[in-house]
């Protein structure tokens, strides 16, 4: 998959977070991805492969 997102881009995931929404803020890009839940503001931090396996697609 070609890299189409960038820091501030909104993405939405393949699977819902807990608190039932699945777009995601990308804070950090690197070797590792942090993404913040849009809902909750929770953060989470995944290697860039992992990432872009559960990305469905990128919204801006």
């Amino acid at each position: 998959m070609k890299k189409e997102y960038d820091i501030e881009s909104i993405v939405v995931m393949k699977k819902p977070h807990a608190c039932q929404t699945n777009e995601w803020k990308v804070t950090r890009v690197g070797v590792d991805i942090k993404i913040k839940c849009l809902n909750c503001s929770r953060e989470v931090m995944m290697d860039r492969l992992e990432f872009e396996r559960k990305l469905k697609k990128v919204l801006s």
